[in-house]
């Protein structure tokens, strides 16, 4: 118990570093690929055959092959197709990684939200007068919003405990901060704080979003 605890208070500092980049790049990246998944939904809903085509095929693609492919293609692969299209910041590749994967599936979770508005707001919108956008803008999506913050924060739990993928490029978040601590003081003791330490951050987000639903609960 002594050797845990030593390990513990000797190992936090730099597992918290590392919580750092997990915390950090899961937001930006959620907020990002929360912003372009509305649009992709916008854009696969949309009348425009081409539009919503093209949508529908960049939600296939990224849904349908693995995160951690997606993110080896744009850190190490593309800069070998396009040179000029190398990205020497890890944080960047996998912000990029991360953001166009959520979009993907943030898109179908704001299309849901959207398609699950009673279609008599559509038409009394657009019998007032109002635009496409100014139905949408005004009317529509306020309304997903409280639809939308289970799904939204269930994906986001999942992208903080994916972000552990950025490990395999050298990122130093919690679990590349844990292999290398493994490695050099030769102790798999280094599991139990990292895996404690994610289960705080996770409870923490779980909390927030809990509360949000509540505060915005649909059935308020």
């Amino acid at each position: 118990m002594d050797t845990l605890k030593t390990i513990i208070f000797s190992w936090t500092p730099q597992l918290l570093e590392g919580a750092k980049i997990t915390v950090g790049l899961t937001v930006v990246s959620a907020a990002a690929g929360l912003i372009m998944g509305l649009f992709l939904a916008l854009g696969k809903i949309s009348k425009n055959v081409l539009l919503s085509k093209l949508s529908g095929a960049y939600i296939f693609f990224f849904r349908g092959t693995p995160l951690l492919m997606q993110l080896f293609f744009i850190y190490y692969a593309l800069p070998k197709i396009f040179p000029i299209m190398t990205i020497n910041s890890r944080f960047l590749a996998a912000f990029i990684a991360f953001s166009l994967n959520c979009a993907a599936y943030c898109a179908e979770i704001i299309r849901a939200a959207i398609l699950s508005i009673d279609k008599g707001q559509f038409e009394a919108s657009r019998a007032l007068g109002l635009s496409y956008f100014q139905t949408m803008y005004f009317v529509i999506i306020p309304q997903t919003i409280r639809r939308l913050i289970p799904p939204v924060g269930n994906e986001f739990i999942m992208m903080l405990k994916d972000v552990s993928l950025v490990s395999m490029i050298a990122l130093v978040d919690i679990t590349r901060v844990m292999r290398n601590i493994e490695g050099s003081a030769g102790s798999a003791l280094v599991y139990i704080p990292a895996m404690m330490l994610y289960l705080i951050i996770t409870a923490v987000f779980e909390f927030i979003f809990r509360r949000l639903e509540k505060k915005y609960s649909v059935y308020e």
